[in-house]
């Protein structure tokens, strides 16, 4: 397999997971604004608050998607060091989204519904990328011999690779 096969077939592998990442990601959205929307105008409970109650109730929906179906072809051994990342990495992410809308309704008192949600929605895409960085990296690690048995396989299907002065000559 030369290079440039092999990094567009990186790239492509990459390109499959964002979509699965944004298709798990965009069913998170719905669900934390849903809920958001619904503590916010159905109770008293405050702004933020709210804001977080909808990010822990949608992390939850978000897990199983990430788990059964962006990376359901990773690592599936320590369940309890995956689980435990994932809650960690999303209490970052929670922070992140939630810090955002906290400085604006408190610090800047924009706190009309429409200026709340645009700001969660802010917070959200910016906790995302760090979300999806840290998921990847940390949590849904990928099986290492995964990359060797594609390696070999490359190798058995190209042959060895010779130098390009010596099969000039």
């Amino acid at each position: 397999m030369s290079e440039r096969s092999a990094l567009r077939s990186r790239l492509e592998a990459l390109f499959r997971e964002l979509v699965k990442f944004g298709a798990v990601g965009g069913a998170g959205v719905v669900v934390n604004f849903a809920v958001f929307n619904l503590v916010r105008h159905l109770t008293e409970v405050p702004v933020v608050r709210a804001s977080i109650i909808a990010t822990v109730v949608a992390t939850g929906t978000n897990y199983l998607g990430y788990r059964y179906f962006t990376y359901r072809d990773r690592d599936k051994q320590g369940r309890t060091k995956e689980l435990t990342l994932f809650l960690l990495f999303s209490a970052v992410g929670l922070v992140i989204e939630n810090g955002l809308l906290y400085v604006a309704t408190y610090g800047f008192h924009w706190d009309s519904p429409l200026q709340s949600n645009v700001f969660k929605f802010v917070g959200i895409g910016i906790a995302t990328l760090f979300r999806f960085w840290s998921y990847r990296t940390w949590v849904f690690r990928a099986l290492p011999a995964r990359e060797a048995v594609e390696t070999a396989e490359s190798f058995l299907a190209d042959g060895p690779q010779r130098p390009r002065s010596a099969s000039r000559k």
